[in-house]
């Protein structure tokens, strides 16, 4: 998983594969210590690591995808979706199950969504939202004695910083110059 986070990092599609194989061994370890929201997470994460790759591979128009901005409008209506799913899956599970920080856990859960999709089509806001994402996930799963866990988000943390200022760079790089 950490290999494909800093391959995603680096816009480098071998992130996606391996993501599958990550995501699969996160989705054991959350049912396991009762984040059931992030199990969730994990089994859509398998599903977009597959479309991410082959988006990431063919574009739209059978080229890579470039790297490009979302569009404000769209990034203040992710951010609304995202509160208001955190807080009615933290009530599903708080209702139905023996959830451990419900919504908190959601809170990971939704705002990864957003994230994943935005890595998806390559927008550089991703970077923002898994730093949001980070920032939540490492206090939640020290709290459950995943430290391990908690220090790799850490790394992630770090990773997605550096990624959105890489990434960055390689959109301006990427960009027509225009005539002086």
């Amino acid at each position: 998983m950490t290999v494909s986070i800093i391959l995603a990092g680096r816009n480098n599609v071998h992130s996606w594969w391996l993501g599958i194989i990550g995501c699969g061994l996160f989705a054991v370890l959350f049912y396991d210590t009762r984040l059931y929201a992030d199990v969730t997470l994990q089994l859509f994460f398998i599903v977009t690591c597959a479309v991410g790759w082959w988006r990431w591979l063919r574009g739209g128009t059978g080229a890579p995808l470039p790297i490009t901005r979302a569009r404000p409008q769209a990034l203040i209506w992710m951010g609304a979706l995202g509160l208001a799913a955190t807080a009615i899956y933290g009530l599903l599970l708080q209702a139905y199950t023996n959830a451990y920080a419900p919504f908190i856990d959601s809170g990971v859960l939704m705002f990864s969504v957003i994230a994943q999709l935005l890595l998806m089509g390559r927008r550089l806001q991703t970077w923002q939202f898994w730093l949001l994402v980070n920032t939540i996930a490492v206090p939640l799963y020290a709290s459950r004695g995943l430290y391990l866990t908690s220090v790799l988000y850490g790394v992630y943390w770090i990773n997605a910083l550096a990624s959105w200022f890489f990434w960055r760079r390689k959109m301006q790089q990427a960009a027509p110059q225009l005539p002086a």
